[in-house]
């Protein structure tokens, strides 16, 4: 049999290079994506099946469909949608411009990318949309108002896309991890530092702290390696009935059973002691 072709999204480093990487090796034919050319030539250079794909533009949308469509007889069993990323910051502190980019990549670029893949899967009769949310798409943590809002529309969209997908072997999944070793602090602390007036803010000694748990490099309790991850996809990917979501970390499980059995007050104050004042 042929192997299955799957389209992954943000696979220049962390949890997406380790997706890539590992369904290779599981025998699927891995359509890895980035963003920047050089991280695309470097997926080439590694084995990789590799576009270019980024998620703000249409245009690349589109192109990046096409060519996977085209170079695998518009068969593609499996999308992956793990590109994103954090935008820390008070919500008072976030632009009307800085609020759009985060929702840019992780929302409407991601559903864009869905909308144009699923088609192919309905022509073949089955196929599995794969979306990487987050313990931040269960509760909220303070000062993370925008990546908190994309991941919760994420997942609202996908729960609705299972419900519109009923009748059909197109299956929707939601990986939910906690703390995942990779670049995600990295980047987060870029994106604080290009968009946040820190100096200026009424929140400027709580962004000490973040500077410090950003800039650092020493790792948020119970993180666990990116194959925690793939580990889950492979279920979602592989079971034959898979499940709507799948938890990654200690405290994912914990908070998803906290929010169910805990008052909004009693869940409110874990949550302001979890943040920390910026150190977690």
């Amino acid at each position: 049999m042929e192997p299955k072709n799957i389209l992954i999204t943000g696979c220049s480093s962390g949890i997406g290079q380790c997706l890539a990487r590992g369904l290779r090796e599981r025998g699927y034919r891995v359509f890895a994506s980035a963003r920047q050319a050089a991280d695309v030539a470097a997926l080439f250079a590694a084995g990789f099946d590799s576009v270019r794909l980024d998620l703000d533009s249409s245009e690349s949308i589109h192109a990046a469909v096409q060519e996977v469509l085209e170079r695998t007889q518009g068969k593609i069993y499996a999308l992956i949608n793990n590109g994103a990323f954090g935008q820390p910051g008070a919500v008072e502190d976030l632009s009307r411009d800085v609020l759009r980019a985060q929702f840019e990549t992780n929302v409407f670029g991601t559903q864009e990318l869905t909308n144009r893949v699923i088609p192919a899967m309905r022509a073949q009769g089955e196929g599995r949309v794969i979306n990487i949310s987050s313990l931040l798409g269960i509760v909220c943590l303070a000062y993370r108002g925008a990546y908190n809002a994309s991941k919760f529309a994420l997942e609202a969209l996908s729960d609705t896309m299972r419900l519109e997908l009923r009748g059909t072997d197109i299956c929707v999944c939601l990986i939910e991890p906690g703390p995942i070793e990779s670049r995600f602090r990295a980047n987060a602390y870029e994106a604080f530092t290009r968009h946040i007036d820190r100096e200026h803010s009424v929140f400027r000694e709580y962004y000490a702290g973040v500077e410090k748990r950003l800039g650092g490099s020493k790792p948020l309790p119970f993180t666990l390696p990116p194959e925690a991850v793939l580990q889950k996809v492979i279920r979602a990917l592989e079971a034959r009935r898979p499940k709507a979501r799948y938890a990654v970390t200690f405290p994912t499980h914990l908070f998803a059973v906290l929010r169910r059995v805990l008052p909004v007050r009693a869940l409110d104050h874990v949550l302001a002691a979890v943040s920390n004042k910026g150190q977690r």
